[in-house]
C-alpha cells in the first residue's frame, strides 16, 4: 500500500493505491486537510486507469507520412525524432521546432521541459494546456497582488467563513471534496446553469444568480455599487492597504443594480442581497473559476471579483479572502517552473534580465542565449505547419484535438507539420495523428512533487511498476537531449535530481521552492511556497502584498461584450464546462468503466420551451451549429435553465467534442480563448433517429 495523490483535480485528494490480489489495483481515501479524508467518484476509480486495456508499451512511428503507426524500438524511436529536430533547426532555425505541456504534469517534468526546449532546442515556441485554464486568473492576480497562487490560504479557512461567493465554479461536481468545507458559509453561487453547487447553496438558504454568460463583469460591478451605497466599504482597509479605488470606481459608478439587471438578467433585488451578505460577514471569501475566467475579457472580469473583494477588506484578512480555483492537478506548478511561454522557473519573467540571469547561471549558460517569449497556446496552434510558424511539435500532457477551442482547426494544423511527437500512456486522439507516439509513465507510476490549488507542495510517490517498455517523460527529455548533444547530467531523469536543480532555480522567486527538501516534504504535507527557508508559507498576504509599496492594486474595468453577439441565425449562446463523472478531454475518464458508463455520451442541456422552438424533445439527438462547426450531443431538457443558453461537458471525442463550436477569441492580457459563450443555434440530427448514437 502507498500512499499517493489523485491523478485529477488541484484538490490533489489524498490516496492510497494498492493491489486488488488480482493484478489490479484499487484506491481509498487518506487523511488529508484540503479533501478531509475523502474521494470523489474519479478518485475511488482512478485505480482502473492503471489497468487501461489500450495502454501503450512500445513507442509507435510512421514509416511515412501517410502510412499507420507501427511498433519500433526505443532508439529508433528517439534516434528519429532528434534527427529530424536538428535537421529542421538547421534549416529554418530554433523556432521551427515547438514545445506543448501540460497542466498535468509534475512540477519535475514542468521544469525540465521548459529547460529542454530553451537549452537543448533553443526556442521560444513553448506553451501549455494551462493557458486554456488558468491564464486569466493569473493575470489578474498578478496586477492586483504581484503574485499569483491560486490560494492565497488554505482550503481548510473556508469552513470557517460566513459568506462564500462562487463565480463561475460548480465546484460540487468538479472538486466534490471542497463542499465539505461549505457546509458552514452562506453561498451565493454565481452561474448561468442551475448547477449542482446552485441546487446546494439554494437548499440551506443562499443565492444562485444566474447572468448571461459573458456578463460576470457587469455583475460584479453592479454588486460592488449595491455594497457602496448600502454603506458596506471597508473604508479603513481601502486607505491603509490598497492604490487605485477612485479610478475603478469611475467606471463602476455607472452600474447601479437595475443597469446591472438589464445586461446580465440577475434581477437587482438579488444583486442588493448578495451585497448585503458580503458586507454583513465577518468573515468572507471570494472564489472564482473556469465560467467567469475563459473569456476573451476573462483578465478584467476577474480583476473585478478582486475589486469587489478589496472593497470589501478581504485579502489578507485572517479568515477572509479573495481566490482562484485552480482546475487541473499540477495547474498552479504547471505554470510556475517554465511551461508558459514567458515564463522561466520560479514564476520568473523571461524577459526580465535580473531573472535570466539568474536561471541561466543555474543551467550554465550564457544569459543571452535564452530565447525570449514565444507564442501562447492558441496563437501557437495556429501558426503550425505555417510558412514562420513551427514545423515540428512536441507534446507532452496535452489533447488539443478535444480540448482547444475551435477545435476543427487543430487536425488540419497538427496535419501541416513535418513531425509531431506525442508523448501519452494511451492513444489520445491527438496520439491518433503523430508521427512518433512515445509511450509513458502515469501517474501512480513515478515519483515527483505537485502543488496543489493552495500553493502546497506535495510528493507524488510511485506505487506501481509501469509495465514494461515504458519510460518516464524525464527519460524521453533525457534522451532526446543526450542525442541533440547536451550532456545527460544537464538534463537528469531522476526526478529527485531535477527537483534539487528547480529549488536552486527558483530560489528568490516569487515560488520560491528553495527550501522543499525531501526530508522537508517526507515529513508532513504541510508546506506552501514560497518557502525559501523551510517553514512555507500557508497565508499570504497578512503584513502586506507583494508589490513594492505593498499596496494591493484596484484595477479599473468595464463590461464589454463578447466577441460573439447571437444574432437570427445564431440565437442562443452557448456554454461548456465539466460534469461529475469525467475530467477534461475525457482521455483518462472515458477509459475507466464505472465512468464511461455514468456519462457515455455528451449531451446538451436546454430549456424545455427553447428545446421546442427548436424541434427538439428531451432524448433527442441534435446538432449545436456555430460559426466555426456543430457538434452532436443529446438533448436534455431542464426547466431550470436559461432559455437564451445551452450547456454543453467538453469531455466527448470526435462529433461530440464541445470545442467544435467554441469561439477562438482572446483575451488581450492573458491569451485566453473564450471558451465560455458562443453564438449557436439547435437543430435537429436528421440523418438518424432520436434513440441512435453518432
Amino acid at each position: 500500500m502507498t500512499r499517493t495523490h489523485c491523478p485529477y483535480c488541484a484538490l490533489q485528494c489524498a490516496m492510497h493505491v494498492e493491489s486488488d490480489g488480482a493484478g489490479g489495483h484499487t484506491t481509498r481515501p487518506a487523511p488529508f486537510p484540503t479533501s478531509r479524508g475523502g474521494l470523489c467518484r474519479k478518485g475511488w476509480s482512478a485505480g482502473a486507469l492503471l489497468a487501461a486495456p489500450d495502454r501503450l508499451t512500445t513507442p509507435l512511428m510512421r514509416p511515412a507520412k501517410d502510412a499507420p503507426l507501427r511498433p519500433v524500438g526505443w532508439d529508433t524511436a528517439l534516434d528519429h525524432v532528434a534527427g529530424r529536430l536538428a535537421a529542421l533547426r538547421a534549416e529554418r532555425g530554433p523556432d521551427a521546432v515547438a514545445v506543448f505541456g501540460g497542466g498535468g504534469l509534475t512540477n519535475e517534468k514542468s521544469y525540465l521541459l521548459g529547460k529542454f526546449a530553451r537549452v537543448a532546442l533553443a526556442t521560444s515556441q513553448i506553451d501549455y494546456n494551462g493557458r486554456f485554464c488558468m491564464s486569466s486568473a493569473a493575470a489578474a492576480g498578478l496586477r492586483a497582488f504581484g503574485i499569483d497562487r491560486g490560494l492565497p490560504f488554505p482550503v481548510t479557512d473556508l469552513a470557517e467563513s460566513d459568506a462564500v461567493l462562487l463565480a463561475g465554479a460548480n465546484v460540487a461536481e468538479t472538486m466534490p471534496p471542497l463542499m465539505g468545507h461549505l457546509s458552514a458559509p452562506r453561498l451565493i453561487v454565481v452561474d448561468p446553469r442551475r448547477s449542482a453547487t446552485a441546487e446546494r447553496a439554494l437548499a440551506v438558504g443562499g443565492l444562485h444568480l444566474a447572468p448571461r454568460p459573458g456578463t460576470d463583469l457587469a455583475l460584479a460591478l453592479g454588486i460592488l455599487h449595491a455594497v457602496r451605497a448600502e454603506g458596506g466599504l471597508a473604508h479603513g482597509y481601502i486607505e491603509e492597504r490598497t492604490t487605485g479605488f477612485d479610478a475603478a470606481w469611475r467606471h463602476c459608478a455607472g452600474w447601479w443594480p437595475e443597469r446591472a439587471e438589464l445586461t446580465t438578467g440577475v434581477p437587482a433585488a438579488d444583486i442588493r442581497a448578495a451585497a448585503r451578505i458580503l458586507a454583513g460577514a465577518g468573515r468572507a471569501h471570494i472564489l472564482t473559476g473556469r465560467g467567469s475566467e475563459q473569456h476573451a475579457n476573462g483578465t478584467d472580469t476577474v480583476s473585478a471579483w478582486i475589486n469587489l473583494a478589496l472593497a470589501l477588506g478581504l485579502p489578507g484578512r485572517p479568515g477572509s479572502g479573495y481566490g482562484c480555483l485552480t482546475g487541473q492537478g499540477n495547474g498552479q506548478g504547471g505554470r510556475e517552473h517554465g511551461q508558459k511561454a514567458d515564463q522561466l522557473p520560479g514564476y520568473r519573467r523571461i524577459d526580465d534580465p535580473a531573472a535570466r540571469r539568474h536561471v541561466a547561471s543555474v543551467w550554465g549558460i550564457d544569459p543571452g542565449s535564452l530565447p525570449g517569449p514565444g507564442r501562447s497556446a492558441s496563437e501557437l496552434i495556429d501558426a503550425l505547419g505555417t510558412a514562420d510558424g513551427p514545423g515540428a511539435l512536441l507534446l507532452f500532457g496535452s489533447n488539443p484535438v478535444v480540448s482547444a477551442p475551435g477545435a476543427g482547426r487543430v487536425s488540419p494544423r497538427l496535419a501541416a507539420l513535418d513531425l509531431l511527437v506525442v508523448a501519452d500512456f494511451v492513444l489520445s486522439e491527438t496520439a491518433e495523428l503523430a508521427d512518433v507516439v512515445l509511450p509513458v509513465t502515469q501517474w501512480a507510476e513515478e515519483d515527483g512533487t505537485m502543488t496543489n490549488l493552495e500553493g502546497r507542495i506535495l510528493r507524488r510517490r510511485r506505487a506501481v511498476a509501469p509495465p514494461e517498455g515504458v519510460r518516464s517523460d524525464l527519460e524521453v527529455l533525457h534522451g532526446l537531449a543526450v542525442r541533440l548533444g547536451r550532456s545527460g547530467a544537464e538534463f537528469p531523469a531522476d526526478p529527485g535530481t531535477v527537483l534539487a536543480e528547480l529549488r536552486a532555480a527558483s530560489a528568490g522567486g516569487a515560488a520560491d521552492y528553495s527550501g522543499a527538501t525531501p526530508e522537508r516534504l517526507a515529513a508532513e504535507e504541510a508546506l506552501h511556497w514560497p518557502c525559501p527557508d523551510g517553514a512555507g508559507t500557508p497565508r499570504l498576504f497578512l503584513d502586506g502584498f507583494t508589490h513594492p509599496d505593498g499596496r494591493a492594486r484596484f484595477t479599473a474595468v468595464d463590461h464589454r461584450d463578447t466577441a460573439e453577439a447571437p444574432d437570427a441565425d445564431y440565437p442562443l449562446v452557448a456554454t461548456t464546462g465539466r460534469v461529475l463523472a469525467h475530467y477534461q478531454s475525457g482521455a483518462q475518464t472515458r477509459r475507466v468503466p464505472e465512468l464511461a458508463a455514468a456519462e457515455p455520451e455528451a449531451f446538451v442541456e436546454v430549456h424545455p420551451d427553447t428545446a421546442a422552438h427548436s424541434g427538439l424533445v428531451d432524448g433527442q439527438w441534435a446538432r449545436v451549429v456555430s460559426r466555426r462547426g456543430a457538434t452532436e450531443a443529446r438533448v436534455r431538457a431542464t426547466p431550470g435553465a436559461r432559455s437564451d443558453t445551452v450547456f454543453l461537458p467538453f469531455h466527448f471525442a470526435a462529433g461530440q467534442r464541445a470545442n467544435l463550436i467554441t469561439d477562438t477569441a482572446l483575451d488581450p492580457v492573458s491569451r485566453m480563448p473564450e471558451f465560455k459563450a458562443c453564438a449557436v443555434r439547435l437543430e435537429p440530427r436528421e440523418r438518424a433517429g432520436s434513440g441512435e448514437r453518432p
